[in-house]
């Protein structure tokens, strides 16, 4: 028989995993909702074994210090998700965690200020925001996180580790790294800082009438900066010469909202045309369209894409193409072709579940695939990309030998009338 101790840990866990408080402000790639609670249901059969494994650990483990009731709850939740095979998409985070991720979203956190996640059994960084302390510290994407402040980190969940490394702006963590190509990792101890993020930034690139305009992430004011981004590079009159034609960077963007995924479709895409469409597990279609007056509807584009470009990133990119708006230029897309639902659980925790499908515009399913560029480009991760911030420090000349092929690539296109007939791919040379 259970105990009784038991029996009241059953009822709290159930109480947890299936009394769903409310959704959070809005989908990560979802649409905004209004809180709701989750409906109950019957605890199946097959959940009884569990309860059997409970109790024998809570009544037998020898080395009682270990065990931890939360840490085991956590895990079991984990282990139940990663049945599910919507890996790096539906995700659980403790109290702590959701609310960092939550601050992030909104375009400001405490960390070292870098994107990861976990793939393939590594946890990989993404993407170094610019001039964090990751970035000042020498992190670059692709980058592999093997220990925190020595502990190590192999086969931990993601949300575990981005706990560990976030922590209280002016304190310090040190990070054990294999970087892309290195035979041995180098220990590097980073000072958290605020993170402040600014995800629509832009400039002129020097010698040209084009623009740069990188979209980091689709936070909540992500739509209203680029407008106002917009605007300024259709005015800007550098050397007297307008700018003809823009080079929207998508690369290493996480994703975020899908509403600002929307509102920002809305500036490039004619009214009514087709962004995206939701399949649920009914298999009932809801299908999204323009919106609205865009002022970007006309100027020539192309869009730079990454294996770290994810999730509402995906979605812009795709509508694009196959729009025939803008040609995609990089690597295939990483296919989160999940919308995500957070549910916050009653201790605080967050669920963000993976509740419908995305397609394309043509009824494409990239989860798993990612969307395929027009033309590929591949090079070295520890390659710098381009950005705002270093555009402003180059000469033109400069600008047209720097390495980052990719960027390269797209400035050829943009002054070219087509793509050549069929798909091309460069590859970078090898970093020495």
């Amino acid at each position: 028989m259970k105990s009784v101790f038991a029996k009241r840990t059953a009822t709290a866990l159930i109480t947890l995993l299936l009394m769903l408080a409310s959704f959070v402000a809005g989908n990560f790639t979802g649409i905004w909702v209004q809180p709701v609670l989750a409906q109950q249901h019957t605890t199946p059969a097959e959940f009884g074994v569990f309860w059997e494994a409970w109790d024998l650990v809570v009544q037998n483990f020898v080395d009682r210090d270990k065990v931890d009731y939360k840490t085991m709850t956590y895990g079991a939740i984990q282990g139940m998700l990663s049945t599910l095979g919507d890996d790096n998409h539906t995700v659980f985070f403790p109290p702590d965690e959701a609310q960092q991720q939550a601050s992030a979203l909104e375009g400001s956190f405490e960390g070292i200020g870098a994107y990861a996640q976990e793939k393939d059994g590594k946890f990989v960084i993404t993407s170094p925001i610019h001039d964090s302390p990751a970035d000042t510290a020498g992190i670059v994407a692709g980058d592999e996180v093997l220990a925190v402040n020595g502990a190590d980190v192999t086969g931990k969940a993601e949300w575990e580790v981005i706990s560990l490394i976030r922590g209280p702006a002016g304190t310090s963590v040190t990070l054990t790294v294999l970087h892309s190509g290195a035979q041995k990792p180098v220990d590097l101890t980073i000072k958290r800082s605020r993170i402040d993020i600014q995800s629509v930034q832009w400039a002129r690139i020097p010698g040209t009438t084009y623009a740069h305009l990188q979209i980091s992430q689709f936070a909540s004011d992500t739509s209203r900066e680029l407008r106002t981004a917009l605007q300024a590079i259709l005015a800007d009159s550098t050397d007297g010469k307008v700018v003809t034609g823009i080079v929207l960077d998508l690369r290493n963007n996480p994703g975020g909202y899908l509403q600002e995924a929307l509102r920002v479709a809305y500036q490039f895409l004619p009214e009514g045309d087709v962004i995206l469409h939701e399949q649920d597990a009914a298999g009932a279609i809801t299908t999204y369209r323009v919106e609205g007056g865009g002022v970007a509807r006309d100027i020539k584009m192309v869009v730079l894409v990454n294996g770290g470009s994810a999730s509402a990133a995906e979605i812009l990119a795709g509508a694009l193409q196959e729009d025939g708006r803008a040609k995609l230029i990089g690597t295939p897309t990483i296919g989160t072709g999940t919308v995500l639902r957070p549910f916050t659980l009653s201790d605080g925790s967050v669920l963000r579940l993976g509740v419908t499908n995305w397609l394309t515009p043509h009824r494409e399913l990239i989860k798993g695939r990612g969307i395929q560029p027009d033309l590929v480009v591949e090079q070295e991760s520890t390659v710098q990309l381009i950005d705002a911030e270093r555009l402003s420090k180059l000469t033109p000349d400069q600008v047209r030998t720097d390495p980052d092929l990719q960027f390269q690539a797209a400035m050829k296109l943009l002054t070219a009338p087509s793509l050549p007939p069929a798909q091309q791919a460069v590859r970078a040379p090898a970093a020495e």
